[in-house]
């Protein structure tokens, strides 16, 4: 069994694979069409010999839905980050699958992704509890449209037949978060936990829970009074990594006299516990570590906020909704929302001031105010005229 490629033009291929029929013996010949560069036309290549050597090769016509899902899954892997790509199989295989697997790849039809969105919001949940949220359908749609694009691609598909299909509707809820009397009382509880640091750099700097687990004190300047965020700590089945923060880039965040202060007891505080242990803290020690200094998984933070905030009277909020409210706190004093949304770390001003809309109404209110103040203030120095 061999087999060779054959460029029809910049970009395209043609694989051509040589086998035997099983009952007579004579020689056939397979074509694939492909899209990419010479060497992943060459590995492509390699990878269908070997599924026809060991039996595992379907004929692109009698493909199924699942059965494609498997082959986009290992695709994808190494083209985006070991968090996207579990999250992209388990929506492919627990969610997608038991809808739309059983179909033939050519036969899926936008109708039948239609009837499988609206029974997955009725009746999707696997534990029989009723339909998914429509936002859990349409990231379902948003992974479905990106593989059947690939499938295209590959020459599987002529079309997309997601193109055709809208999601359905997220309507959008209030933000829940906490104004500054509840962040006093929720600073007050926290004190005296180990759990204080992380809250302090969630509410009061604007930090992402992957961030604050990946913070080393060398990335902070007490003396400047400022951190650099460099790094995230991305929790995935097999373990935690560190990556780029969310946007790809670092920043810098300015820290206030209180949170200086907080830091610098607690850096203390950390040294004599280490060295209790025979530990010397350094700067690469965790900020937020367990007794040892060793670095605290993500979801570490989101279990133990979860109970410590069982035990107050505070609303009931996500660890990440304090995030939130340290946006909430800069915009309603008044502050740029450019400045804002660099320090929260977003890519574009514009999802600052899409979050956070429901501030914007009273700092219209402010401006306009100030704006008249100051024109009734040039009025009023006009000279009087003369009857």
């Amino acid at each position: 069994m061999k087999g060779h490629i054959r460029e029809r033009s910049p970009g395209h291929w043609a694989i051509v694979i040589d086998v035997r029929e099983p009952q007579t013996g004579k020689r056939k010949r397979r074509w694939h069409s492909f899209k990419g560069t010479k060497r992943e036309a060459q590995i492509e290549c390699a990878r269908l010999l070997t599924e026809i050597k060991n039996g595992t090769s379907v004929d692109p016509s009698r493909m199924t839905v699942a059965g494609f899902f498997e082959r986009w899954i290992e695709h994808m892997e190494g083209q985006v980050s070991p968090r996207s790509h579990e999250r992209y199989a388990e929506l492919c295989r627990k969610n997608l699958a038991p809808l739309l697997g059983g179909l033939m790849l050519t036969k899926l039809q936008p109708a039948y992704i239609s009837q499988a969105y609206a029974k997955a919001l009725a009746s999707g949940r696997r534990d029989g509890a009723g339909g998914l949220s429509a936002r859990t359908v349409t990231h379902m749609h948003r992974v479905l449209r990106e593989a059947l694009q690939q499938a295209v691609v590959w020459q599987l598909l002529g079309r997309n037949p997601a193109d055709a299909v809208k999601p359905p509707k997220v309507e959008r809820k209030p933000m829940k978060t906490y104004d500054l009397p509840q962040t006093a009382e929720l600073l007050a509880a926290m004190r005296g936990t180990r759990f204080f640091i992380p809250v302090v750099l969630a509410v009061l700097c604007g930090l992402r829970r992957g961030e604050i687990a990946a913070l080393r004190w060398g990335q902070v300047d007490l003396e400047k009074g400022q951190l650099a965020v460099i790094q995230s700590a991305e929790q995935t089945k097999t373990g935690v990594r560190y990556k780029e923060p969310k946007t790809g880039r670092t920043r810098t965040i300015a820290l206030s006299a209180i949170v200086i202060e907080e830091l610098r007891a607690h850096r203390i505080k950390q040294a004599q516990e280490l060295l209790r242990l025979g530990l010397r803290a350094t700067d690469t020690t965790f900020v937020c570590a367990r007794e040892d200094g060793h670095a605290l998984q993500p979801d570490t933070f989101t279990q133990d906020w979860d109970r410590k905030l069982a035990k107050t009277a505070l609303p009931r909020i996500r660890f990440h909704d304090l995030r939130h409210a340290h946006a909430t706190h800069l915009l309603s004093s008044g502050v740029h929302p450019k400045v804002a949304s660099e320090r929260l770390g977003h890519s574009k001003i514009g999802i600052t001031l899409d979050l956070y809309s429901h501030v914007l109404p009273g700092m219209q209110e402010d401006a306009v105010a100030r704006v008249d103040d100051a024109l009734r203030a040039a009025i009023n120095k006009r000279p009087k005229d003369v009857g």
